[in-house]
């Protein structure tokens, strides 16, 4: 994995850090330290067992720049025939992640036993073929979303896919990558957690205004009782839950990364931190409060979640190979974990520029796409808006992404390394660009050119 000199050029210093003044006794340095241990085993046991991809290279492209400079201390294996990977940073920590099948990879945690198989995964036409334009504007468009930098950070573009009012035009794969590959959304899934929420409100199982359900917020004179469902799709609940807008490895110390890796009951944790201003008053981006909407949504539809996701949502939007990973508690890890083709993430993409519709039927209620894509106050410097990233406003974030190029209407869903669906409704419009990009600002101006390139294709310009 790494080589022994750079360990040992490293090792001295950590273990002067956390050894040397007996501060490896303290419960929140360790769980603080096992964040990118239990991340590397449970990323890599999903890019493995989900998305089939090479370990070595998953690592070196995807993980390590996350977790510099404790990458250089940490050792992994995979064991294919008993479908886990396991990951230790210099025999002070160990992590262990189990594939499970249709529920994903899970971080085996003290006194857990072992994770029950969830069945078979769900599958993807692995023959499908992707569709070429012979357009010379629209190869020289996709050529362009693919171009490499000389140099690291490194754009590393697997899939681009173009959908205009339901229908592919365009896509483009790097080499291993098909129209069938599961790929990582991250924070793309987020913007699941919204429609999954707004099935529910269409459904009258929850009104978005009304107080968050979650039974430890209904003691008598806890604060958060004034927490609504749409402060937290807002990321305005003011609960203390971490920052979780640049990963990095200082993350280890943040309550949504330690949520995110180190709980096997995600929703809870989250739940658990306190009130730091009053809901509706300050914005604040994390993890934690998606994922107590994952915790709300798991409740409303009485366990069996997995259904409910399939049955609402991936079924009627046509969306294949998808696995959606769930914490030992049976929560969906909707702050991050949903692995699905380019093509599946295109299809979602079109629900919302089809204002809720898909087949003819109504998945979203009326006007929750323009609730979504509307400008939450206090986002101003990053132009975010309910589970979605808008340029739907005012401030310098939507400033600089209307200079180049994307529309004024339009809106995306948005991950970790550049992954993007963006949404422009009024050309029913869907272009999704996923790859492990680590240039600044998650590769947005590569990815405003693209979406410039392709409206002025499609409005024949």
């Amino acid at each position: 994995m790494k080589a022994k000199t750079r360990r040992l050029l490293i090792l001295p210093l950590v273990l002067a850090a956390l050894l040397g003044a007996g501060l490896w006794g303290c419960a929140d340095l360790r769980r603080a330290v096992a964040v990118p241990v239990h991340f590397t085993s449970h990323g890599l046991c999903s890019a493995v067992f989900i998305g089939g991809a090479d370990a070595r290279r998953y690592f070196e492209d995807a993980i390590a720049p996350q977790i510099a400079p404790a990458d250089a201390l940490i050792d992994y294996a995979v064991d294919r025939e008993g479908r886990a990977v396991s990951a230790d940073l210099a025999g002070l920590v160990e992590s262990r992640a189990v594939y499970r099948g249709a529920a994903g990879c899970i971080v085996v945690h003290e006194g857990m036993g072992v994770p029950a198989d969830t069945g078979p995964p769900p599958s993807s036409p692995a023959d499908i073929a992707a569709v070429e334009p012979g357009d010379a504007k629209w190869q020289a468009a996709l050529a362009r979303a693919f171009a490499e930098t000389p140099r690291a950070p490194h754009r590393r573009t697997k899939a681009v896919v173009v959908m205009v009012d339901g229908r592919v035009v365009a896509e483009r794969y790097a080499p291993g990558v098909t129209p069938g590959t599961p790929l990582p959304g991250w924070s793309m899934t987020k913007s699941v957690a919204n429609a999954l929420i707004g099935i529910l409100v269409r459904d009258g199982r929850l009104d978005v205004a009304a107080p968050a359900p979650v039974a430890a917020w209904l003691g008598a004179g806890d604060g958060r009782r004034r927490i609504s469902v749409e402060h937290l799709m807002r990321m305005t609940g003011g609960l203390d839950l971490g920052d979780s807008v640049a990963p990095g490895w200082t993350a280890m110390f943040d309550r949504s990364a330690q949520m995110a890796f180190d709980m096997p009951d995600t929703a809870a944790f989250a739940g658990a931190a306190p009130l730091v201003a009053e809901p509706g008053t300050l914005w604040g981006y994390a993890d934690g409060s998606t994922q107590i909407l994952a915790g709300i949504i798991r409740d409303a539809v009485g366990g069996d979640v997995a259904g409910f996701i399939r049955r609402e949502l991936l079924d009627p939007l046509g969306m294949t190979g998808v696995t959606i990973e769930t914490d030992a508690a049976g929560t969906p890890l909707l702050y991050a974990q949903m692995w699905a083709p380019a093509r599946a993430w295109a299809r979602f993409g079109m629900l919302f520029a089809d204002d809720g519709m898909a087949g003819g039927r109504r998945i979203l209620p009326p006007g929750w796409v323009d609730l979504s894509a509307r400008q939450t106050e206090g986002s101003e410097d990053f132009g975010y808006g309910a589970g979605f990233w808008t340029n739907r406003g005012e401030g310098p974030a939507i400033r600089h992404r209307l200079a180049l190029g994307l529309p004024a209407d339009s809106f995306m869903a948005r991950g970790n390394q550049g992954q993007y669906v963006v949404v422009v409704p009024r050309l029913k419009l869907v272009i999704v660009r996923m790859g492990s990009a680590f240039t600044p600002r998650g590769d947005i101006e590569t990815v405003a050119r693209l979406v410039a390139d392709v409206v002025a294709i499609v409005e024949g310009r």
